[in-house]
């Protein structure tokens, strides 16, 4: 149970009448004992706690809910930003954010968040900090996999690439995230005036995140390399195989109570692919219908921006008429004389009709150019001819294929593997490596394909066995 003990209360400081001066003081504790810039060297006892907090609590002194319940943050002691720190301090600790423990170097007692604390206040710290991935996860996904396949890959490549291909989706959906907030945002302000420094804060953000993520580490560049790595683990030797998976039961605690069927190392293959796949198809595009519907509210903004400047300068002058009408007389007197003053230097003049003279549209004369063609040598024809014959050799078509196990099933009544196909030949090869293939994109519909747990291996390739077999 999360709300028991000292955590009884736990949220009970963000939903006070000073919610703003918690927030800014959890933020400033983790950026003081967790952020990059933390000093690990030296512990948090009371003296450099009440020296952190106080500049925050004396900035967000004035911040309070006006509405708001009696708490200890409204009494009157609270206005003096020592009391106010102090009661501060009391609360998180007695709320279960903050807990003292032992600093044996100092001999004192130290602070330090509690461990749902740290983790609460990494969200709060999370929000005002810029991403700091390098848009670098398909790549180091394809990377591991490459990894994975030498000699010496090991388990540890596999949940690499996993990891990897996780935070494809945290990024993508931390991308669209943020670009709904900006065209809330944009909404929001759009009525009162026109900010123009998050569309300046984002061009800065596509040039060091965005145009890595569509251009280099794009999902889709990256997908069909992830496949062919992905279905050459999937054939490696029985010996790596079995390695691996034992590998993976002893690194992937979290995946061994999580996998179905026979193998975790397959299991972990079809996530990785599933991962990959989820980005391509739905979080990339809803990244890019994302940007593109903050762009052309920027876009409408911008138009609407320039079409009431140009309106307005277009209506000066009756503005400067109305203007007139309704001063006195010695107001008018007054106000034409300066717009006279402001408008002397200007020159109009009129162009003359007649020096304007329509052309019509000049004939162009088309070039009708016959070009023969060529008659072929001799041995011309014979290289094509060769040619088309040697890229026809180990074509077959995944109908022909699916015709030949439908006639095969039906004349001996019981499922086929594909390690009892023959296999003397290339054509025979080739015929066995689509099988599954053709059974599953059959226009009938009529086959069942099941993948087995032993593995296939014979002369020509080595990879996980099939049952193919007629629905019933």
């Amino acid at each position: 149970m999360f709300f028991e003990g000292e955590r009884t209360r736990f949220f009970r400081p963000l939903n006070s009448s000073r919610r703003e001066l918690v927030v800014a003081c959890l933020r400033a504790l983790y950026q003081r004992l967790h952020s990059p810039s933390a000093d690990q060297h030296q512990n948090l006892n009371r003296e450099l706690l009440r020296e952190l907090l106080l500049p925050v609590v004396r900035d967000y002194q004035d911040n309070v809910i006006a509405d708001a319940a009696a708490d200890e943050f409204n009494v009157p002691e609270a206005d003096d930003p020592q009391q106010l720190t102090t009661v501060l301090i009391r609360v998180l600790m007695a709320d279960g954010w903050l807990e003292v423990f032992a600093d044996r170097h100092g001999l004192v007692n130290a602070f330090r968040f509690s461990r749902p604390g740290k983790f609460f206040a990494e969200a709060i710290w999370t929000l005002d900090r810029p991403s700091r991935s390098r848009q670098r996860n398909m790549r180091g996904c394809r990377n591991a996999l490459d990894a994975a396949l030498e000699d010496k890959g090991d388990a540890h490549d596999i949940v690499d690439a996993f990891e990897y291909a996780e935070n494809v989706i945290k990024d993508l959906s931390e991308g669209i995230d943020y670009f709904q907030e900006l065209v809330r945002s944009l909404m929001q302000t759009a009525l009162m005036h026109t900010e123009w420094s998050e569309f300046v804060e984002f061009l800065d953000r596509f040039q060091r995140d965005y145009a890595r993520q569509l251009t280099s580490d794009n999902a889709t560049l990256n997908r069909q390399a992830i496949r062919q790595k992905l279905e050459k683990l999937r054939m490696v030797p029985e010996a790596k195989f079995k390695r691996m998976d034992s590998q993976l039961h002893d690194v992937a605690h979290w995946a061994v109570a999580e996998f179905s069927g026979n193998s975790l190392y397959d299991w972990m293959l079809d996530l990785i692919e599933d991962k990959v796949d989820a980005a391509c198809e739905s979080k990339q595009p809803g990244f890019l219908k994302a940007m593109e519907t903050y762009l052309k509210r920027v876009n409408d903004l911008a138009l609407q921006s320039m079409m009431l400047r140009a309106g307005q300068s277009r209506h000066a002058y009756l503005a400067a008429i109305q203007k007139v009408a309704a001063s006195t007389p010695d107001d008018q007197c007054r106000l034409l004389g300066g717009i006279g003053e402001r408008i002397a230097a200007s020159e109009v003049r009129l162009l003359d009709p007649s020096s304007f003279k329509l052309r019509t549209a000049s004939q162009r004369r088309k070039a009708v150019t016959v070009s023969i063609r060529p008659r072929p040598s001799r041995e011309e024809r014979l290289a094509a001819a060769m040619a088309r014959a040697e890229s026809e050799a180990f074509s077959i078509s995944n109908e022909e294929i699916a015709q030949a196990l439908r006639a095969d099933l039906r004349l001996f009544q019981h499922p086929l593997r594909l390690s009892t196909l023959p296999a003397r030949t290339a054509r025979d090869v080739t015929k066995a490596m689509q099988a599954v293939e053709a059974a599953r994109t059959d226009a009938g519909g009529d086959f069942q394909v099941r993948k087995l747990p032993t593995r296939l291996e014979n002369d020509s390739y080595i990879g996980s066995d099939y049952e193919i077999a007629l629905k019933k």
